[in-house]
């Protein structure tokens, strides 16, 4: 069985992403673990000044959370009764990524699925602080939804490789089970930013080839082009419904959520971006 973590702040974005995860997870025996985290200085004096006198503080701030949980598990069960999933609600009241922290070690979470809660528009999706610290500092794969994003299937998903990067196997496996589940075809890229080096040829190509040797794949390489502006210009033309990418230096992590210097243009993701961590 797989544990999946469904992090919610009960947005229409939150809603979304795990409307994809149900979708996403078809056919497959999932637990997910639905969790709301609150924050102190999410709630006024006077509420918790209004609270009974035998009523804790972390019990008056976490009710409410705990009646929109239910009433959002409930939700599921009645909309998805053919699929082998079970739901379990969890609440918290702490610093986000340490109760995401706290819910992967103690639920044994495979994947963190998530949106991107950040605006919108039709040509940006803008990651926000909660997505991107789960990212940095949680040692789990993240799988992020953009706002709005429908599951239609996947039949294409790029692969994102930094120029000083070399292939490694340790933690790939979410990419591997899901381009098994979707028999999809795999391109890889991978990208220089400037042209002081030439990678016309890839360093790990062949051990490249013999892993993914029952995949359809092909190979790709950008150079002298911003790291964003490359992923977005290539997910585009070659119409790929997931992108993935290690992440283990934060230049990378950097270069790829800061956009390009063109005013108005902050880049996040327009697909699922998977997120996997050595």
């Amino acid at each position: 069985m797989k544990n999946i973590l469904l992090p919610t702040d009960f947005s229409e974005n939150a809603r979304n992403a795990i409307d994809y995860a149900m979708e996403f997870f078809k056919n497959e025996l999932c637990a997910f673990h639905i969790l709301n985290v609150q924050k102190a200085s999410n709630y006024m004096m006077d509420d918790l000044m209004a609270a009974p006198a035998n009523t804790s503080i972390h019990q008056s701030v976490v009710q409410g959370s705990k009646e929109k949980l239910s009433t959002l598990l409930k939700e599921l069960k009645e909309e998805i009764t053919h699929e082998n999933y079970t739901f379990h609600a969890l609440t918290d009241y702490d610093i986000f990524t340490d109760a995401i922290q706290q819910a992967v070690k103690s639920k044994n979470i495979d994947l963190i699925v998530m949106g991107t809660n950040g605006a919108t528009s039709a040509r940006e999706v803008v990651f926000g602080s909660n997505t991107l610290n789960v990212i940095r500092k949680v040692d789990c794969p993240v799988l992020v939804i953009p706002k709005g994003y429908v599951f239609e299937g996947l039949k294409t998903i790029l692969y994102t490789i930094d120029y000083n990067d070399h292939f490694t196997t340790e933690n790939i496996e979410p990419l591997v089970d899901t381009l098994h589940k979707y028999k999809a075809s795999l391109r890889i890229l991978k990208i220089k930013e400037d042209d002081t080096v030439t990678i016309a040829e890839f360093d790990d190509k062949k051990h490249l080839k013999d892993f993914f040797k029952d995949i359809n794949h092909t190979f790709h390489s950008i150079t002298n082009v911003p790291t964003p502006v490359a992923i977005d210009s290539f997910v585009q033309i070659m119409d790929v419904d997931m992108n993935a990418m290690f992440i283990h230096r934060e230049t990378f992590l950097e270069r790829f959520f800061r956009g390009s210097e063109t005013p108005k243009i902050s880049y996040g993701t327009r697909v699922p971006l998977l997120v996997m961590h050595n």
